[in-house]
């Protein structure tokens, strides 16, 4: 295992998970002050693409990191998990990317506003995803 992709990886997590509960509470509680920069998060947030079926996209990101999160945790510490780890995590990110590729979209195409925190998650996200390939290649046979 590529301990330095491993790390990289695990703390690009936490840094997204750290923004999706930021994100979320913002989004539970409407408190304009949370909104640090410029309005656009305002914007993102209070239209119809900031949920899906009622609940926060940022709560679904929190679900997304939390299910990497203990992925990589338990890659230090169960055979399953060492060895099957990198593609469970490839194929969580891989979902999240593509969540996040729409989510761009929305932004830049339809609401035409730009949340830095969500650029934030969504970078990350997408640095997890390439990271995760690179450790899926590298993978000892």
């Amino acid at each position: 295992m590529d301990k330095w992709l491993y790390r990289v990886s695990a703390v690009l997590v936490v840094v997204g998970l750290l923004v999706s509960i930021y994100m979320t509470i913002y989004k539970v509680t409407s408190n304009e002050a949370l909104c640090l920069g410029s309005g656009d998060c305002s914007t993102v947030n209070a239209s119809r693409y900031s949920e899906v079926y009622g609940i926060p996209v940022a709560a679904v990101g929190i679900a997304g990191y939390l299910a990497i999160l203990l992925v990589h945790w338990y890659e230090q510490r169960d055979k399953f998990f060492e060895k099957n780890g990198p593609m469970l995590i490839f194929g969580l990110a891989l979902a999240g990317f593509l969540f996040t590729v729409y989510l761009i979209y929305v932004e830049f195409a339809i609401l035409r506003a730009f949340c830095p925190f969500c650029l934030t998650s969504q970078a990350a996200m997408t640095v997890i995803f390439i990271i995760s390939i690179i450790r899926l290649v590298r993978q000892p046979q």
